[in-house]
């Protein structure tokens, strides 16, 4: 976090220093039609930092590890299709047993004749 931080740094450091850096250090201090007040010494430093941002990334990108894939050659399989019919019914049988109550055969319900 604190490198992408770094440029506000620059523009918090300029905006508290501009008067000495546009007095010592601004390059075009010369020539005061330009209105520069500075504001190249800025570019440049936010140029350098972008720059310097860069050449890390580039490093990082080249010297990361490269993953090399491949792929084999594989055989192919062609299953031929086959309808499977079976003629015999099966011979499985489910059925749930009846829950009979003990007081069942005391305790019927009345039959209509």
């Amino acid at each position: 976090m604190l490198p992408s931080l770094s440029p506000w740094g620059t523009v918090a450091y300029f905006h508290i220093n501009r008067d000495y850096i546009a007095k010592v250090l601004c390059e075009n201090r010369t020539r005061p039609q330009l209105n520069c007040n500075g504001k190249c010494y800025l570019a440049k430093k936010l140029k350098q930092q972008q720059d310097k941002k860069d050449k890390e990334t580039t490093e990082r990108v080249s010297n990361s590890p490269v993953a090399h894939l491949f792929i084999a050659k594989i055989l192919r399989f062609q299953f031929q299709s086959e309808t499977f019919i079976s003629k015999e019914l099966p011979d499985f049988f489910y059925q749930l047993p009846v829950y009979r109550s003990p007081f069942f055969g005391i305790l019927r319900p009345p039959q209509l004749s």
